[in-house]
């Protein structure tokens, strides 16, 4: 009796503790294995994640748990169970007839090009539209100008959506003038990222006092260990059905190069008219059902046919963790491989895949010129470098590279010849591609071309040309850290 209390005395209890400790913790990593080896996932990103485990168990496990598990497939952000998705549906069917001789149309002014509104149209993803005008908008000098005066004209609705809306100067005259459209009965709907937006609760609390609806998607201290890594990078508003406003710049007073910020701000967005606003329109009901588990009629005037005729033909690719394909992704990729002769390429977070960046080895390998414009300082040290580390590949393969130098360049903008456009929210990295909501206007139209070749062209005034032997002569604690922060781009 006396040694079996001996065995149970409290030294030994710590022991047993540490024994069971140790087998549920090794048991929890054989779990964890197992699952992600189960999901099938890249191989790259699935031995990047069990390497972390096993050289730093406690950390890999955290960023296993909030970031890395797969939950796409439980489709938490879908309209499905929705009462409005057999109506969409049969617009959708309705309107194949138009969308396929549009396509017909399409094809002899673009020629292949059409495949990737086929595609769009084949996955029930989007509407090839016509009738629409786009008009450019450079920085926040034009942007903020642009929307303030659409807000003040609207006279039924105003829809908002954005990753980040700052509580400042630009943020507060925005919120002002919701305010008074509250005021003379306009309805107002408005959705925030949680994790981009910081100190909402004034803006919220100004809004809903005048009637607002307003709601935060996936609140970060609700449901954090769901969603964390799944944020709504979408840059949106609608007014009236009528006026659509989409691209990467956010609702933030650093956007405005008024001299008053140490960082110059270049970026892209669109003003949109005509029928492809049905499309944002349809995006920004999802988010709302989404968040409100309400919605609004599908129907006039929140949804309505353009008053004018044109010939600008305009699709919408839009992604999430609710998509049964990673449409941006796909899309970026088909239009590389469509282009004939040249691709020019302006964005801030270049952290290509295998798919993207065999693509452009590929086509600059094929003898097209091909032209990417990145920042020469980034706003994030481990993500500058991390792209750094891909500069040597794309160089190799002669795809000549600039670094902007001016500021941060911020635009995520792709022209494909003279007559393909594409602008939006998504980075060329796998968070954008397979984790963010994400949103991009796809343009066949010659004028919208040109005018971002003139916008390209004038920010390679302000960049660097970066050749092979440059790039070969960095120092050697540059590539370094530039190899070691490509280590861990699998996890982002």
């Amino acid at each position: 009796m006396f040694t079996i209390l001996n065995l149970l005395s409290e030294t030994n209890w710590h022991l047993v503790i540490k024994i069971i400790s140790y087998v549920l913790v090794s048991l929890s990593f054989i779990g964890i294995v197992g699952t992600i080896l189960l999901e099938n996932r890249n191989p790259i990103k699935a031995m990047a994640y069990i390497m972390l485990l096993v050289f730093l168990p406690i950390v890999g496990l955290i960023v296993y748990y909030y970031l890395g598990r797969d939950l796409r497939k439980r489709k938490r952000f879908t309209l499905k169970g929705s009462k409005d998705e057999t109506l969409m549906l049969r617009y959708w069917e309705n309107k194949r007839p138009e969308i396929e001789q549009m396509q017909v149309e399409l094809r002899h002014l673009v020629a292949s090009k059409q495949e990737i509104s086929a595609m769009l149209l084949n996955t029930m993803h989007s509407l090839l539209t016509k009738n629409n005008r786009v008009k450019l908008l450079l920085n926040g000098e034009e942007k903020f100008p642009a929307v303030m005066q659409a807000l003040r004209e609207a006279t039924h609705h105003i829809h908002i959506e954005y990753y980040i809306f700052a509580v400042d100067s630009i943020g507060n005259a925005v919120v002002d003038i919701l305010i008074e459209k509250l005021q003379a009965g306009v309805e107002v709907r408005f959705i925030y990222d949680d994790l981009g937006c910081d100190h909402m609760g004034r803006i919220t609390k100004r809004l809903e006092q005048y009637g607002a609806e307003v709601y935060a998607f996936s609140p970060v201290l609700v449901d954090f260990y769901l969603n964390a890594n799944y944020r709504n990078h979408r840059k949106i508003i609608v007014v009236d059905g009528k006026t659509g406003f989409t691209g990467g710049i956010n609702m933030d007073e650093r956007y405005l190069n008024n001299g008053q910020n140490e960082v110059f701000w270049r970026d892209t967005h669109l003003m949109l008219e005509g029928d492809v606003v049905n499309q944002l329109q349809l995006q920004f009901m999802m988010s709302y059902r989404y968040c409100s588990k309400k919605t609004f009629p599908f129907a006039y005037p929140y949804f309505r046919r353009a008053e004018f005729t044109a010939e600008c033909f305009t699709d919408i690719v839009a992604s999430g963790p609710d998509s049964q394909w990673p449409m941006a992704m796909q899309t970026i990729l088909m239009a590389i491989n469509l282009a004939r002769r040249r691709i020019r390429i302006c964005n801030p977070y270049f952290i290509p895949n295998d798919q993207l960046l065999s693509a452009l080895q590929m086509a600059a390998l094929a003898g097209k010129d091909v032209e990417l414009l990145l920042p020469m300082r980034g706003d994030s040290y481990f993500v500058q470098h991390a792209a750094q580390s891909f500069i040597k590949s794309m160089l190799d393969a002669g795809v000549k590279v600039y670094f902007y130098q001016k500021g941060f360049i911020h635009a995520k903008t792709m022209i494909i010849d003279d007559n393909l456009a594409i602008v939006g929210t998504v980075n060329l990295d796998n968070r954008s591609f397979y984790l963010n909501f994400e949103i991009a206007i796809i343009m066949y139209d010659r004028s919208v071309v040109k005018a971002l070749n003139g916008a390209f062209e004038k920010d390679l005034e302000d960049a660097t040309f970066i050749t092979r032997r440059s790039w070969r002569n960095r120092s050697l604690p540059e590539k370094f850290v530039d190899a070691l922060c490509r280590l861990l781009t699998p996890l982002l």
